[in-house]
């Protein structure tokens, strides 16, 4: 998979992104928990917000998009 190549930004930018990341990360766990809300309409975009900066959670999407992918071909 070729990967984007990263603008160079501003330290703070990258703050900020970050920081939205976990913010979005951390509502979307309250969702899941309170019935309330959906909670994956906001941890998915703030994982895919983080991915850009752990590795870890870029290997979680990885895998997790390569899934999906095999359970379209399946069906």
């Amino acid at each position: 998979m070729a990967q984007a190549t990263r603008v160079h930004r501003h330290p703070v930018l990258h703050a900020l992104r970050v920081a939205l990341g976990l913010v979005l990360v951390l509502v979307g766990i309250l969702g899941l928990i309170l019935p309330i809300m959906p909670g994956w309409v906001f941890l998915i975009p703030g994982l895919v917000i983080l991915a850009d900066y752990f590795p870890p959670i870029r290997r979680l999407l990885d895998w997790a998009r390569r899934k999906l992918e095999e359970s379209r071909r399946a069906s």
